[in-house]
């Protein structure tokens, strides 16, 4: 696609003069100086606040795209948005398209403790060495460069060079495909530069409501201009809003719309445990006959819908095998989404920062653990419906540790737990622990016996750096 016509690309060319950006000569050794020169950027992941519509932008993207050959146009692209499941949608696609042979690259946010989290190939950590590799030629194309005036003189933003930088690298891995989930929103995010094969639209949510919008119509609005003119959508089971939204978007780009219940009869899905390996049980029949069942590692109900997401869209797409397709997702796994960890007692972490998603992972926790003795880490960052979800996690637990959820975003955990205090049973302990290692010494602490449970949750940040403090 071309995005610039050529006047307009004879001015991004006679801008390129004295880029501020600290990338003369500058040569890379290790992965980990790439990811520095890219954090060394206005970091928008880090905020919780103090955005306006200038903030987020197209054309920076565009721009340094066009200084890099535009290499998001060398594959085929799926393009997934939405409030929950957006990577784990994103997973099941990108596993199924490797299924069948196809180089498949996947861009998702946020990481939990590795940065390389974030661009996989076939499921896989690139290699350091082409990693580094493109992260010289990302920084090579910027000496000398600077954006236009109406550009903002301040550089492009992290999230704009983890892209772009990701595109590349999809390109010099000779990918066939690339699963692209977007950062925040739609209209405005960094990856709604691509013309997908084809769109995926996730469950909304109230969330991130000072940029996207107080109402289900306002996010809905914003995710919903990833939609391409004449490009099938499918769509997850949506609130009324935002389906009304999906459908009259879709309506006005010609495109086809494959909305999930109206293409399947029943999706049933319960806990099985076999030989002391757990799996979410998911039966999904199709309206065109075909029924097939999958035993996802993937845990809680949620993920028994986005995996239904992406069959549809891949049977539709005809990149589906029967019983091979089913299979590479069964073997799909996500860092941070009910991930177990190998500790003195059963640790599970999950990213759930939303109502309807904590309500399935605490169901699910509950489910596994009915009777044991269960802790809950909690936290969560600003910006999030913390009364709601804090509501929740009062029905089902009894002992509760508040911590902060590490300092890549703001958090107020003394908020957090004057309203736990507030709002709890007489039975119910609430205890606050600022930093991890406090809370793993509570968790042990309260550990009665060997069926101990916990769970920690509220936060992707949480999640990451329990891993960390965990397996380190």
């Amino acid at each position: 696609m071309t995005f610039f016509s050529n006047l307009y690309l004879k001015k991004i060319i006679w801008t390129i003069s004295c880029f501020k950006a600290k990338v003369d000569s500058m040569k890379f050794t290790t992965f980990n100086q790439v990811i520095d020169f890219m954090e060394s950027f206005t970091n928008l992941e880090r905020q919780t606040d103090h955005y306006n519509t200038r903030t987020y932008r197209l054309d920076r993207v565009q721009t340094i795209l066009q200084l890099l050959g535009n290499p998001q146009n060398s594959y085929k692209i799926l393009h997934v948005a939405g409030t929950k499941g957006k990577g784990s949608t994103a997973s099941f696609l990108a596993d199924g398209l490797a299924s069948l042979g196809f180089k498949t690259g996947k861009f998702l946010s946020p990481h939990i403790t590795d940065y390389r989290e974030r661009f996989s190939l076939n499921n896989r950590f690139f290699d350091d060495d082409l990693l580094i590799e493109t992260g010289n030629e990302l920084s090579s194309k910027f000496e000398g460069f600077h954006f236009s005036k109406e550009q903002g003189n301040e550089g492009p933003t992290s999230f704009e060079l983890y892209t772009c930088f990701a595109f590349l690298l999809f390109k010099n891995a000779h990918c066939q495909w690339a699963v692209i989930e977007t950062g925040l929103g739609g209209r405005l995010d960094a990856t709604n530069v691509v013309e997908p094969e084809a769109v995926f639209l996730c469950p909304i949510e109230k969330e991130h409501t000072k940029i996207l919008g107080t109402t289900i119509h306002a996010i809905a609005t914003e995710k919903s201009k990833i939609i391409k003119k004449n490009k099938p959508v499918f769509i997850s089971k949506q609130p009324k809003e935002a389906l009304d939204v999906f459908l009259e978007e879709a309506k006005n780009c010609s495109s086809p719309v494959y909305y999930l219940p109206d293409y399947t009869n029943n999706i049933s899905q319960s806990l099985l445990n076999e030989d002391g390996k757990i799996f979410q049980n998911v039966i999904i029949e199709f309206k065109d006959g075909y029924k097939t069942h999958l035993n996802l590692l993937m845990l809680s109900e949620v993920q028994g819908n986005n995996a239904a997401l992406a069959l549809l869209g891949l049977k539709t797409l005809n990149l589906f095998k029967e019983g091979i397709t089913e299979e590479s997702m069964n073997k799909t796994t996500l860092p941070g989404r009910f991930e177990k960890l190998e500790y003195k007692r059963p640790v599970y972490i999950d990213g759930a920062h939303t109502p309807s998603s904590m309500f399935s992972t605490l169901d699910t926790f509950c489910n596994l653990f009915p009777s044991n003795n269960k802790i809950i880490v909690y936290s969560n960052v600003e910006g999030k419906n913390y009364q709601e979800m804090i509501q929740m996690v009062l029905d089902k637990f009894d002992q509760i540790i508040i911590t902060r959820p590490g300092t890549f975003k703001k958090s107020d955990i003394q908020i957090l737990y004057d309203y736990f205090v507030q709002n709890k049973k007489i039975n119910q302990k609430v205890y606050l622990c600022p930093e991890v290692q406090e809370a793993l010494k509570q968790i042990e602490k309260l550990s009665i016996d060997n069926n101990t449970s916990v769970l920690v949750t509220g936060s992707f940040y949480l999640a990451g750096i329990f891993k960390e403090a965990i397996c380190r």
